[in-house]
């Protein structure tokens, strides 16, 4: 077998902040490890630039990156996600006779893995295989609130990294931060014409052991013919949903 130290030590590395629930100092690492500063400093700008590090620089402290985190959920996320997901989805459908969807977080954006069509709706930007901003869909938004601060910060450094399909929706960090603690609270997501004008979608975050969010089932329907006691069942349905999916992945709820 080929001697490879250098990526024993980046693997390492990545361990020992997977199990630290915070940040951790470069001076931590390299006594945890026993290695030489240099060569932590020079192992976590390598795994910076790739994205499985993350520098806090006003703390002074490296934790996780996005990488990392994609990674990591990435066997979940995979075919056997799907399996599991299909029959939850078809139930999720016949209870609110809308289009359900499944999505993942793909760096900033949320990626559609599974869409499960009401009979007699119309298809949506959502289907299979899109792409679309985090922030902006439901889905997103209840991934994101179940992110630590500093990832989600990692995530939207910049004005820059807010993008919009139709002049509505966070623009900010500051106000994405509103959305997400709004989030929180309620235990749900939900966006009214950030995605597609006159549709409205309500999500809730599928969690693994650690709490991380490993998905996201939205309910997306057309806003003018869903009053609001229909609404109220459709997130109940929502959430439901979401933690029997959570159970299924061995979450924790």
């Amino acid at each position: 077998m080929a001697n490879a130290p250098a990526a024993r030590q980046a693997l390492t590395v990545l361990r020992l902040l997977a199990r630290h629930t915070e940040p951790v100092p470069a001076s931590a690492i390299a006594r945890d490890l026993n290695l030489p500063r240099s060569s932590v400093y020079h192992l976590l700008a390598v795994l910076g630039e790739q994205g499985f590090v993350v520098h806090l620089p006003e703390e002074r402290r490296y934790g996780l990156g996005v990488a990392a985190f994609e990674l990591g959920s990435a066997y979940t996320r995979q075919a056997p996600l799907q399996r599991l997901a299909r029959q939850p989805m078809v139930r999720l459908v016949d209870a609110t006779r809308h289009n359900a969807h499944l999505a993942v977080l793909h760096g900033r954006d949320v990626l559609y893995v599974i869409e499960e069509r009401a009979p007699g709706r119309p298809p949506l930007v959502t289907d299979v295989g899109v792409r679309l901003p985090a922030q902006l869909t439901a889905s997103g938004l209840a991934m994101l609130a179940s992110l630590p601060p500093q990832q989600v910060r990692a995530l939207f450094p910049s004005r820059d990294t807010f993008v919009q399909r139709h002049g509505v929706g966070p623009t900010t960090l500051a106000g994405l931060r509103s959305v997400l603690s709004r989030v929180r609270r309620d235990g749900f997501a939900a966006e009214d014409g950030t995605v597609t004008p006159d549709f409205a979608s309500v999500a809730a975050p599928v969690l693994d052991h650690v709490g991380h969010p490993v998905a996201g089932i939205a309910v997306t329907y057309p806003a003018a013919e869903v009053t609001e006691d229909q609404r109220r069942f459709i997130v109940e349905q929502v959430m439901k949903t979401a933690t029997d999916l959570t159970r299924r992945v061995r979450g924790r709820a």
